[in-house]
């Protein structure tokens, strides 16, 4: 009963907001972090869930207005290699629908289907600033939502299948406002694992999870040239449904991204080199040695998915971690987008921080706002639409209470898709709901 009671009440919430996606609002005054610039004492203004202007001038004289003068307004930021609303508790399975283990369906996984629009989650993340998040199943060695990966699978074939597979499934993009959905656009990469916990998916050996991958995109051509003759049995056996088949078509032919997590400096050499020979697009996810090899790496225009506060050899794969890993790449001219912390679930909120804590070690400031804001739309294809305060652009906006990288600053305000969203979560419902005995606060056995 309480926890409806709970649920009810941040849907009443909700339906509360005064703001509507149509009506013309001004943000007035503040300093605008438009993901790309600044401009103080500017204006933003929002209608119809898009960002109309944005710039030094007067608002228009029929805009709701929002003074914001002392304060930062800045584009939502984007959370990747999240869990964020795929997965509740990760010890609880079922209420974590990252992860899957059927040897038929791994790299046709589509983790959209397992969204939950009213995830607890959501709201916290989004009162971090965060309001759109790449989706990513969770696979031995990653980020994806997962507190804990086993890195000791083995190879093996079961009912003719890889089984595990080298492949995760397919990542999804949503935004965090409140409704009923939240899926912007499904299937926006690949995810795989390279490095330790590939070579264990493989098998044991690094060597043995090149050799592999090379075979399945090899076999993907191979059923992509003969479906016809495949539909009447007239094709050899394959080591992949048809269902992963299909969905690695994109990823072979160049046009869908595959995440490739991956930590040592050796082993990203090495991806680098098999993306070159096969032709495959690849972002890096992790990369904790990537300073290493910093100019290897943006002279192959690849992108980088890193937390980096990530800075203890917990390894052999991260010997040469260390803070300064998001300064060194981005000085290399890497475009590199910082992850939140534990799978970027319920720590999503804590992207921000990453981001002051990139800036403390040698990235420079404005770097480090693009890092969660231009950088991801950019790596997954959003590039103009979302992470940015520029006109024809999606309405996320958040007015700050100060610096946004401080930790003590507050989301005062925050939209999505031009929707004001409600400055609550469970956790403030809990405290309303105790902290002053009101109704319910207390068994009647108790007393205060």
């Amino acid at each position: 009963m309480r926890l409806k009671s709970l649920i009810l009440g941040a849907a009443l919430a909700a339906l509360a907001l005064p703001a509507a996606a149509q009506e013309l609002t001004a943000i007035t005054g503040g300093k605008i972090l438009t993901g790309t610039s600044v401009i103080e004492n500017g204006t933003v203004v929002i209608q119809n869930g898009r960002v109309v202007a944005v710039g030094v001038m007067a608002p228009p004289a029929t805009a709701r207005i929002i003074d914001a003068t002392g304060k930062v307004v800045s584009p939502g930021f984007v959370a990747v290699d999240s869990g964020l609303g795929a997965s509740e508790i990760s010890s609880v399975g079922g209420s974590d629908d990252l992860r899957n283990s059927a040897n038929s369906i791994s790299a046709s996984f589509d983790v959209s289907y397992g969204l939950d629009p009213w995830s607890f989650t959501l709201p916290v993340a989004r009162l971090g600033g965060i309001t759109r998040a790449v989706v990513v199943p969770a696979h031995p060695g990653g980020g994806g939502g997962g507190h804990a990966h086993d890195d000791s699978d083995f190879a093996g074939v079961s009912d003719g299948f890889q089984s595990p597979s080298l492949f995760a499934g397919q990542a999804a993009i949503i935004h965090l406002a409140q409704g009923n959905d939240i899926l912007v656009k499904p299937r926006v990469a690949m995810v795989a694992p390279f490095g330790e916990a590939g070579a264990g998916v493989a098998g044991g050996a690094r060597g043995a999870e090149f050799v592999q991958f090379k075979e399945t995109l090899a076999e993907v051509r191979l059923y992509a040239r003969n479906k016809a003759a495949y539909d009447r049995a007239g094709l050899r056996d394959l080591s992949l449904s048809r269902a992963d088949l299909e969905a690695l078509i994109p990823v072979a032919n160049g046009e869908m991204p595959l995440i490739v997590t991956v930590r040592r400096a050796a082993d990203i050499q090495q991806v680098l080199r098999l993306a070159r020979e096969e032709g495959v697009k690849i972002i890096l996810d992790g990369v904790e040695e990537g300073w290493l090899v910093a100019d290897q790496i943006a002279a192959a225009n690849v992108a980088v998915l890193l937390n980096p506060i990530s800075n203890l050899p917990g390894n052999l794969e991260t010997r040469a971690a260390r803070m300064e890993n998001a300064a060194a790449l981005q000085a290399a001219g890497v475009t590199i987008a910082i992850k939140g912390n534990e799978g970027s679930i319920h720590r999503a909120r804590e992207t921000r921080y990453n981001a002051g804590n990139a800036v403390s070690h040698g990235l420079p400031y404005a770097a480090a706002i693009e890092a969660i804001t231009v950088n991801p739309a950019k790596i997954f294809g959003m590039a103009g639409q979302v992470g940015e305060l520029r006109p024809g652009a999606a309405a996320d906006v958040v007015v700050w209470s100060g610096d946004p990288l401080e930790p003590l600053s507050i989301a005062e305000h925050i939209w999505i898709n031009g929707q004001e969203q409600a400055p609550t979560s469970r956790q403030f419902l809990l405290r309303d709901r105790y902290k002053d005995g009101g109704e319910g606060a207390m068994p009647p056995a108790y007393t205060r």
